[in-house]
């Protein structure tokens, strides 16, 4: 048997295969093959052309800058502040204009504080104590304002106290407001100027309307017949992402603005259009959650006329606005072209490979059809023929 079997395969090394064509009267097979072909043709050319645009050749390497203007003033009378006028230069940080800036909605103040000794506040954990050797003298509160000095400061006959700290003093002890300080930005308005560059095509463009009016500006706003005014209400933009202006106001959040730029070179510039999507990308949860919102603290210092310096915490919460620009650009190229309509003749053979096997292997006939379609041709040896008379020739020499 391992002779035979050696046989057989050097045999089959030299073995030579050629397609044979071979026409099936199969209606089936038929119907089926003519299903793919149209299949196959219908996705090459809905899809892969009109659709995906396969023939184009693709730029994803987007160069962007993005300028940012807040507008808009509000009025407040507080106790901690008095009257006065907020206007951009007092809610708007940072003040120059990135593609990332924050609006102040709400604050809370502890005005002159000074660095010296007081108490920490009661809401701080690792600041509670029973007596001095609970405060140690020189290490820091935990999440807490200043250092310990060393002395337990109690009230009246109450057994529990607070570490006496060194921070800046008296330290912030008021909770957020009930309700937001400047509640009227909602009328303010976002200036967002973008312009964008595909290098491999050298196509530049801006999402501001080519226009020699100087008023366009100042009267436009961003709306569906307007796409070319990118001043929005900051109400609007609240709106867009599903939220409430008092509630984002109240507690802060972060809302995302972006700039999609999908455009077909192979058609005038003018087709190519900024489209705009709104999102809160902090997390919303339900009730008063510790994780929701968005706060931070900052302070303005000053100096009495003693040269000593005391500055106004601020604990400012507001909305966040992160601007993100994307895009593509797409133009005609010959090889991308080639390489995909290439694909679909592969795709062709594919559906021919397919119909071979259900008419070889499926079908009633298929043993029919599979000897038709495959046979096994050798070659044979034919011995030259005698002349005649040759026998008669040889007898007559003996």
């Amino acid at each position: 048997m391992g002779q035979a079997g050696c046989k057989r395969l050097s045999q089959a090394l030299f073995d030579y295969k050629t397609e044979k064509y071979v026409i099936a009267k199969n209606k089936k097979v038929g119907l089926l093959y003519r299903l793919l072909q149209v299949s196959i043709l219908t996705y090459l050319v809905v899809w892969v052309f009109l659709v995906k645009k396969s023939y184009q050749d693709i730029d994803t390497s987007l160069q962007s800058s993005i300028i940012t203007k807040v507008k808009g003033v509000t009025f407040t009378n507080t106790s901690e502040m008095g009257e006065r006028l907020w206007d951009v230069a007092d809610y708007v940080i940072p003040p120059q204009g990135e593609n990332i800036f924050f609006v102040i909605t709400n604050l809370i103040v502890t005005p002159h504080q000074r660095q010296e000794t007081c108490a920490e506040s009661e809401s701080i954990p690792n600041a509670a104590c029973y007596k001095d050797s609970d405060c140690p003298p020189g290490e820091p509160v935990m999440t807490g304002n200043g250092v310990r000095t060393g002395r337990c400061l109690q009230s009246g006959n109450m057994q529990r106290g607070t570490c006496e700290i060194f921070a800046w003093c008296p330290v912030e002890t008021k909770s957020r407001p009930e309700k937001p300080l400047l509640g009227k930005a909602e009328d303010f308005t976002i200036y967002i100027k973008n312009f964008i560059r595909f290098p491999k095509f050298n196509f530049s463009k801006t999402n501001v309307l080519d226009t020699k009016d100087r008023d366009f500006l100042k009267s436009c706003r961003f709306g569906p017949k307007n796409p070319y005014c990118p001043i929005f209400r900051l109400g609007s933009v609240v709106s867009w992402t599903g939220s409430n202006f008092q509630e984002i106001a109240l507690q802060g959040g972060v809302i995302g603005i972006q700039i999609e730029w999908d455009c077909d070179l192979d058609k005038a510039p003018s087709e190519c259009n900024p489209r705009y999507h709104f999102s809160r990308l902090d997390s919303r949860i339900p009730g008063n959650s510790v994780s929701s919102g968005y706060n931070f603290r900052f302070a303005k210092y000053y100096r009495d006329e003693a040269g000593v310096e005391f500055r106004t915490l601020m604990k400012a919460y507001g909305i966040r606005f992160d601007v993100m620009v994307n895009g593509r650009a797409g133009k005609f190229n010959i090889i991308p072209t080639i390489i995909n309509v290439a694909s679909g003749v592969a795709l062709m053979g594919v559906g021919s490979f397919f119909c071979d096997l259900v008419l070889i292997y499926f079908i009633k006939k298929s043993h029919f059809y599979r000897n038709k379609k495959y046979e096994e041709a050798r070659s044979v040896v034919l011995l030259s023929p005698r002349p005649e008379g040759s026998l008669a020739t040889r007898g007559m020499e003996r």
